[in-house]
C-alpha cells in the first residue's frame, strides 16, 4: 500500500464500513489531500455534502485509487458554510462543487463559475446566514458566461430540441462559424431522486434505481444492489453473478452499437446507420428473451436476479450472439473503410489526455484519449473478480477514437457473454438479503456503458439510508463535451455530442 493511502482508512469496492472507521479531517487538511491524491493520480468518484442534526454540514470525498484497487473514503464537517474552493487547483472538482453549493447552501470561495447545475432551491438554509438572499445562487439560470469581441456572437440551442431528445440548452459563444466556448445548462428533468431514496431501502427503491437513466437500468441496479448487500451482509450465488455480469454487457453492446449507428447518421453514411439500427433491436431482444423485457427491468435484484437462465435458454442466447457478432463486423467496418467518414470523424473534438485527466472523464471518453482505466479491472466485484475483459483504448481522442473503442468493447464484451454462459454455473440465483447494518457507509462502482457509476449509502441508527448519492458517468463527462467544441466548427456539434451520447436524466436525477 503507498503512503497516500497509508494516510487514510482505505476499503474495496462493494464493501460496507463503520462509519467511525473512517478518517475525519480538519477542513484544510480534507482539501490538501484531496489536492495531494488527485496529483498523484486518485479520481474524485464522488464529492457531496450531508446535512448534520447540528445544523453544519460534512463533506464527503470518494477518492479511487485505480492503481491500488482502493477505494478512500474521508470527511470533514465544517464549522460553517463556507470553505475554499477546490476547483482552482483541482478542476475535477469544479461540477461537484457547484452541486454542492446548490444543495446545501455551502459556498466554495473562489469557485470560478459557481452556477446552479440543476436550479432548485437549496435543501437547507445556511447557518452562517441571517438573509435568506444570502444562500441564492449569485450566477442565476439565464447567467452565461459570454466573451466580449467585434463580430462575436451567441448561438443558443435548447432546451426544446428538433427531435426525439431530452431536455438541455447548449450556449455557443462564436466568431463565425468558429467556437471559442460552448457553457451546458441542464437540470431540466431533475425530480429529486436523491432525497426520494432517502429513509429506504423499501419496496420502491429497486424501482426507482432501474429508472436513474432508462439505458443504464443494469448498471444502476447493480450498483443499487452491491451496496445494500454489502450494508446486509448478503452472499449472492455464483450463477447470480454471471447473469449480472452478462445483462451488464448486454446493454453495453446494445447502446454501443445504437452509438455507432447514430454517428453514422450524423455524417450521412445511410448504410451503418440502417444496419446499426436493426441489430440494436437484435441484442435488447435477447436481454428481452431473459426478462420479459427489452431494458433489462427485472434481471438484477438484491441478492441475485428475478429471473434464471435454463440450458435451452443459453443455447439460443449464445446462437442469437454469433448472428449478431457476424452483422456488427459487417455494418460497423464499413465505417472504417469509408474515406467520408473516415475524414469527418478524424481530428474531430480532440480532447488530449492531458484534460482528460485534469477534468476527470470516465468510461470510453477517457479511454479514447488514453486513460488506461476501467472499474472492471481496476476495482472488480462480483463476476468481474474472476473473469476479466481486457481494457479498451486509443489515443487520438477525438470522435474517431471515441467510435472505435466502443467497437472494441462491443467484440470484447461478445467474448466475454459468450465465455459465461458456456459454462453457466448451476444453483440458485437469489439468496435473502437481511437489513442493512446501522451508521454504516457503502461505496459500490460499477463499469457501466458510459463509465464508472457511482453509488454511496450511508445509514443512520436504525439501518435506513440517511443520505443515498449517486453519480451517474455523465455527471463527470458533460464539461467534456463543452471542452471538444473550442476552436471548432459549430457544425461539428452534433457529431461531437453524439461521440459521448450522455445522459440528461443520469444527470439531474
Amino acid at each position: 500500500m503507498s503512503v497516500l493511502a497509508s494516510r487514510v482508512f482505505s476499503m474495496s469496492n462493494g464493501q460496507a464500513v463503520d462509519v467511525k472507521s473512517v478518517s475525519s479531517m480538519a477542513t484544510v487538511d480534507f482539501l490538501e489531500y484531496i489536492i495531494e491524491a488527485v496529483e498523484h493520480g486518485v479520481r474524485i468518484s464522488a464529492l457531496f455534502g450531508q446535512p448534520l442534526d447540528s445544523g453544519r454540514a460534512r463533506l464527503w470525498a470518494i477518492l479511487s485509487y485505480d492503481s491500488q484497487s482502493l477505494i478512500l473514503p474521508v470527511y470533514t464537517d465544517l464549522t460553517e458554510d463556507r470553505y475554499p474552493s477546490l476547483t482552482p487547483y483541482c478542476p475535477q472538482a469544479h461540477w461537484f462543487e457547484r452541486e454542492i453549493y446548490e444543495q446545501w447552501a455551502i459556498k466554495p470561495e473562489g469557485h470560478p463559475w459557481l452556477k446552479p447545475i440543476r436550479f432548485h432551491s437549496p435543501y437547507r438554509q445556511s447557518v452562517s446566514s441571517d438573509s435568506v438572499a444570502e444562500t441564492r445562487p449569485e450566477i442565476g439560470v439565464t447567467d452565461f458566461f459570454r466573451i466580449e469581441g467585434e463580430e462575436i456572437h451567441e448561438v443558443a440551442v435548447g432546451p426544446v430540441h428538433a427531435g426525439i431528445i431530452e431536455p438541455g440548452h447548449f450556449r455557443f459563444q462564436c466568431h463565425g462559424e468558429n467556437v471559442f466556448h460552448l457553457e451546458i445548462s441542464l437540470g431540466y428533468q431533475h425530480r429529486g431522486v436523491e432525497r426520494m431514496l432517502a429513509e429506504g431501502p423499501d419496496r420502491r427503491t429497486i424501482h426507482t434505481v432501474e429508472t436513474l437513466a432508462g439505458d443504464t437500468t443494469a448498471g444502476h441496479a447493480t450498483a443499487y444492489c452491491q451496496a445494500v448487500e454489502a450494508l446486509s451482509g448478503a452472499n449472492v450465488p455464483a450463477k447470480a453473478h454471471v447473469l449480472r455480469g452478462v445483462a451488464l454487457e448486454l446493454e453495453r453492446i446494445a447502446n454501443h452499437t445504437g452509438d455507432l449507428g447514430a454517428l453514422a447518421g450524423d455524417v450521412g453514411y445511410l448504410p451503418t446507420l440502417s444496419y446499426c439500427g436493426r441489430i440494436r433491436g437484435d441484442v435488447l431482444n435477447m436481454t428481452g428473451l431473459i426478462c420479459g423485457n427489452r431494458f433489462s427491468r427485472g434481471i438484477v435484484r438484491p441478492g441475485g436476479t428475478g429471473f434464471d437462465v435454463d440450458s435451452a435458454m443459453r443455447d439460443e442466447l449464445i446462437e442469437r450472439m454469433d448472428t449478431v457478432e457476424k452483422d456488427l463486423a459487417v455494418a460497423v467496418n464499413l465505417l472504417w473503410n469509408t474515406p467520408s467518414v473516415m475524414a469527418r470523424f478524424e481530428g474531430t473534438g480532440v480532447i488530449t489526455k492531458d484534460m482528460c485527466e485534469e477534468i476527470g472523464l470516465v468510461g470510453p471518453a477517457a479511454r479514447a484519449c488514453g486513460a488506461d482505466r476501467d472499474v472492471r479491472r481496476d476495482l472488480p466485484h462480483g463476476i468481474f473478480q474472476l473473469a476479466q475483459i481486457p481494457v479498451s483504448t486509443w489515443h487520438s481522442g477525438d470522435v474517431f477514437a471515441r467510435s472505435y473503442v466502443r467497437w472494441i468493447e462491443i467484440q470484447r464484451s461478445i467474448s466475454f457473454i459468450r465465455e459465461q454462459l458456456e459454462s453457466l454455473p448451476k444453483g440458485a440465483t437469489r439468496s435473502d438479503v437481511g437489513p442493512p447494518a446501522p451508521n454504516h457507509i457503502a461505496v459500490s462502482l460499477v463499469e457501466g456503458w458510459r463509465g464508472e457509476i457511482c453509488h454511496v449509502a450511508l445509514t443512520d441508527g436504525g439501518g435506513r439510508f440517511l443520505r443515498y448519492k449517486i453519480i451517474d458517468p455523465s455527471f463527470h463527462n458533460w464539461f467534456g463535451l463543452a471542452c471538444t467544441l473550442r476552436n471548432q466548427q459549430i457544425s461539428d456539434f452534433p457529431l461531437c455530442n453524439k461521440s459521448f451520447n450522455l445522459s440528461y436524466c443520469g444527470h439531474d436525477l
